[in-house]
């Protein structure tokens, strides 16, 4: 007779140390607070239409023409890689060789975690801009690294050179950059990136750039560390189409950088998805070829959204800091009475029919982001224009 195996003791946990702090993310916490509630959705960051039709017909067309049914090149296909050092060239000056600087991945979200589990050894630590998205603090968990925020504050949300100086030490291994920064809005300027980048060098420091945002900008321009003086060799730039091309669902997104670092990123995500994507990865190097009028009525759209979401914020009561890019605004709720922003959230659905993110859920100081909630305005006007409505119950 076969021995009965042992059962598994329930009083052992499953899920292993490092991703037990992290358990289920706010964002599908807060989106089934929605469903069921039938609440305007504006946490979640992505559109609620589509994006252009004529990339949506590549897609089709990919498809039907049997481009990328199967297995793509593990790199991702020579036409997107292509297509995304023409991209760099046209909007930055940046030259990368499609062959050997390029690496398409299941979205920003993959190529942050391959980038993190290929380069970080147990131990590293990684300074990391704070408020972050919270992805960033499991892939430094998952890869065995120590996380060390560098905050932003309100109501500027501006990185502090000095501090970031501080916070460095001998076990530094990486910074961790999103600009456009998600939740605050805020995009750094050339003189904090030359700050960033004399630092880089001076300690011979790993960046990883989160650039997902990059045509989001509504105030002042979007410049890649990359093209900063020594940084090219030390810089993993990270994009993706969904945000530029409202097309969250295809997941496509890519990486940039030396053909040494490219090699050790693909190493890393070659066991992850290996590969993912393919039809979509034609058509988003068709959409990277728009012209720049797309580009252009991108963000003069949003610029709109964001101007009408935040005159809405500001009557219902809150106190609004207006972002310079991304399609998300940040509030401060203690004008309205209130402190805790995680219930705040948790109620406002019942309260007004509304949903946001609460920002402490970024911070690992939770007091630090505790009064202030995140709202996405990338939906239809008269979406916003009926969230608008309902916020305005809080003042009356």
């Amino acid at each position: 007779m076969a021995p009965m195996s042992a059962p598994v003791s329930s009083n052992r946990p499953f899920l292993n140390r490092r991703l037990a702090a992290f358990g289920t993310t706010i964002f599908a916490e807060m989106s089934a607070l929605a469903a069921r509630t039938g609440s305007i959705n504006l946490g979640q960051g992505f559109p609620d239409t589509d994006g252009p039709a004529e990339i949506a017909e590549a897609a089709v067309r990919a498809i039907r023409d049997g481009r990328g049914n199967q297995y793509p090149p593990g790199p991702g296909v020579p036409e997107l890689r292509t297509a995304v050092t023409a991209h760099q060239q046209r909007f930055y000056g940046l030259h990368y060789d499609p062959d050997t600087e390029v690496l398409v991945t299941a979205g920003a979200t993959e190529a942050i975690a391959a980038a993190l589990l290929a380069l970080l050894e147990p131990g590293d630590e990684v300074v990391a801009l704070e408020p972050y998205y919270d992805s960033y603090a499991a892939c430094i968990a998952m890869a065995g690294a120590v996380r060390v925020p560098l905050t932003l504050r309100a109501p500027d949300f501006r990185l502090d050179t000095d501090a970031l100086r501080a916070a460095l030490t001998p076990r530094t291994r990486l910074l961790l950059l999103n600009t456009p920064h998600n939740p605050t809005g805020t995009v750094l300027t050339p003189e904090e990136l030359a700050a960033v980048a004399e630092l880089a060098v001076e300690r011979d420091l790993l960046v990883v750039t989160d650039e997902v945002y990059e045509h989001l900008v509504y105030e002042g321009s979007h410049t890649p560390l990359a093209g900063l003086p020594g940084m090219r060799e030390r810089t993993v730039t990270i994009s993706s189409a969904g945000k530029t091309f409202s097309f969250t669902g295809w997941k496509v997104g890519w990486v940039t950088s030396s053909p040494e670092l490219i090699a050790a990123v693909r190493s890393a995500k070659q066991f992850l998805t290996y590969v993912s994507s393919g039809p979509f990865q034609y058509a988003i190097a068709e959409a990277l070829a728009l012209p720049d009028a797309f580009f252009e009525g991108l963000r003069a759209d949003l610029a709109a959204k964001r101007d009408l979401l935040a005159r809405g914020l500001e009557a219902a009561g809150f106190e609004v800091f207006r972002p310079q890019g991304t399609y998300f605004i940040t509030t401060d709720i203690t004008p309205l009475g209130e402190r805790d922003g995680l219930a705040f959230c948790r109620a406002l659905p019942e309260r007004c029919g509304v949903v946001a993110i609460p920002n402490q859920v970024f911070y690992d100081d939770k007091s630090a982001g505790a009064p202030q909630v995140r709202w996405a305005f990338c939906k239809r006007t008269a979406v916003l224009e009926e969230a608008v409505a309902r916020l305005g119950r809080l003042t009356r």
